[in-house]
């Protein structure tokens, strides 16, 4: 079948690194304004860090959707935040949703910013899940990591608000950056807020080094080029063209976040890990699961 723009989600080609339900995505722009440090799509999708809309892009869903089916995954995005600063003009977010949420699919959102609460209306009229992303709540260092991107805070008063109008949130505790983000402080910080303001499941995984983005973050944070580098070029691994941190280091900070969740009553997945042994089996890793348990 020849999809132009809502198209499956198999990023490695059917490979056991992903363990998500079969679904399909699409990305409303190209490129995101976020200009995460730790981003992986900047590696790959030209002039990332300048989003723009898409030609036709309502044309071709129109298109695509027949032959979608009843009941499907529809992830709403797997690379560009649907919901950066441009949405606020152009509105192709919304506007897809509006193509989407009466159709009987599964609307997965997946976004670090607060401007989803903006489309309640339509993630209420049908299953919708939103997956919200965050790394740390202290402000300071969101704002290196994350320059573009809404406030932590912000995302935590969005988790509440989706939850407070029944809509199932997912929090995207990843990635957690070795040296930064992995003190066991953080961890606790960022699951016992997120987990308070109403989260169900919760998503981790560790960074993985890219070729453009480790020069970023080295930028940001010189004193520790030598530990990133011993890490992964020396102890590491590679795995579909991403440097990996050690295994024994990944089960040791994805079992703490794993235990953290756990002592909180919640469900825990890793992303991307070959760890799927810490992954909870009553839920789909992203937790779209939670809509078909919703609806049974």
């Amino acid at each position: 079948m020849h999809y132009r723009v809502v198209k499956p989600f198999d990023p490695w080609k059917k490979g056991s690194l992903c363990t998500c339900p079969f679904k399909y995505t699409i990305n409303p722009y190209t490129g995101c304004s976020h200009s995460c440090l730790y981003c992986y799509a900047s590696a790959y999708i030209k002039d990332f860090f300048n989003p723009r809309k898409k030609d036709r892009l309502l044309e071709y869903i129109s298109k695509d959707i027949k032959y979608i089916p009843e009941g499907s995954i529809i992830n709403i995005s797997s690379s560009s935040d649907p919901y950066i600063p441009l949405e606020k003009e152009i509105n192709i977010t919304r506007n897809i949703l509006e193509k989407f949420v009466d159709r009987n699919y599964i609307i997965e959102i997946v976004t670090k910013s607060d401007l989803v609460i903006r489309d309640i209306d339509l993630l209420c009229r049908g299953r919708s899940i939103i997956s919200i992303t965050i790394t740390t709540l202290n402000e300071e260092l969101a704002k290196i990591l994350e320059p573009g991107a809404p406030s932590p805070l912000k995302r935590i008063d969005a988790i509440k608000k989706l939850s407070e109008n029944s809509l199932p949130v997912v929090l995207r505790f990843d990635p957690i950056m070795p040296f930064i983000t992995d003190s066991e402080e953080n961890i606790e910080n960022v699951i016992e807020e997120a987990v308070d303001a109403g989260a169900r499941h919760v998503v981790s995984s560790t960074y993985k080094v890219k070729w453009d983005n480790l020069e970023r973050i080295v930028s940001r944070f010189p004193s520790l080029s030598k530990n990133f580098k011993e890490l992964y070029f020396v102890q590491g691994e590679k795995i579909h063209g991403a440097l990996y941190a050690p295994k024994g280091y990944r089960e040791k900070i994805l079992s703490k976040v794993r235990e953290k969740v756990k002592i909180k009553g919640l469900t825990f997945s890793t992303c991307r890990e070959n760890l799927s042994y810490l992954n909870d089996k009553e839920v789909s890793c992203d937790g779209t699961s939670i809509c078909l348990k919703k609806l049974s």
